[in-house]
């Protein structure tokens, strides 16, 4: 999926913290289950993962990133634009489901690791989303490990779609979501499982409307989906799935510790968002047989 390259991108919320350090804690997406799941539990990382030394990278490259044509040629271009894009579909999404939108405090671009106000984090971690601090973090090089170790497509709305996932987290914090369902159980029906299911869900519902949101002149921030660009996706959200996971990290798979859903669950979320749009992501009302 690519940008129009006429697109303003500038008011993207994004920005670059972190440290020049090579900690990192285990290895791979098999952190990334655990560190999302920790912050649904409230457990704080900060004793496993290790501070660092080094100075933070530069917000100056990003403040280049004003148009849709910086977006489809850098990353990090690409990771402001996605977040110009959310900002305006959730202004309209949110009200349609009884929200207030109010935006994340932050969405940081880190290198090797990062302070969070859920602790300290490396980039074993992955992707996440930290409620105490409303932040979303990313480091992209976590892109490299979805495709070579977990057997992703790659492309840039796989990218975007795990942007969306984490945004679809600070949704379901602003509508309560994250408190309500905190039991500390893991299992295929269990809330773990079902807030990110929901998470996938809202981002399906994102890119099905990413080409008709427009940026502040009017211009649409994203070009339609290919169907290649389409599959990007699903093999992204597929990559993730709690199954694929276990069978690369541990050689088998244990349903009762089920913290994600699996890639079959994670790709029919994403397409129910894609193709009902964002009032069909109750996965709270979806009994476990069904979900």
């Amino acid at each position: 999926m690519t940008f129009n390259p006429n697109s303003d991108i500038s008011g993207g919320r994004a920005s670059r913290r972190g440290r020049n350090t090579g900690i990192a804690v285990g290895g791979g997406l098999g952190a990334i289950a655990l560190f999302l799941v920790a912050q649904f539990l409230g457990v704080d990382l900060s004793g496993l993962v290790g501070g660092g030394q080094g100075p933070a990278p530069s917000d100056a490259a990003l403040e280049q990133c004003e148009t849709g044509a910086d977006a489809n040629e850098r990353i990090d271009c690409r990771m402001k634009g996605a977040s110009a894009s959310l900002e305006e579909y959730w202004q309209d999404a949110a009200p349609t489901i009884g929200l207030e939108y109010t935006p994340p405090q932050d969405f940081i671009l880190f290198e090797q690791a990062v302070a969070t106000g859920c602790g300290n984090a490396s980039s074993a971690t992955g992707p996440f989303y930290c409620p105490p601090d409303q932040t979303i973090y990313i480091d992209t090089s976590f892109y490299d490990q979805l495709e070579s170790r977990f057997g992703a497509e790659g492309g840039p709305l796989a990218e975007m779609y795990v942007v969306a996932h984490e945004w679809g987290h600070h949704i379901q914090n602003i509508a309560g979501v994250l408190d309500s369902t905190r039991d500390g159980q893991t299992g295929p029906a269990s809330n773990a499982v079902r807030v990110e299911l929901q998470a996938d869900c809202f981002a399906g519902a994102w890119a099905a409307a990413a080409s008709s949101t427009e940026d502040p002149e009017g211009q649409p921030f994203l070009q339609p989906i290919s169907p290649d660009e389409y599959e990007q996706a699903i093999g992204a959200a597929a990559a993730v799935g709690d199954d694929r996971i276990q069978e690369a990290t541990q050689g088998q798979v244990d349903p009762h510790t089920f913290s994600h859903g699996t890639s079959e669950q994670r790709v029919r979320w994403f397409a129910t968002g894609f193709e009902q749009g964002v009032g069909a992501c109750n996965t709270f009302e979806v009994s476990g047989d069904r979900l």
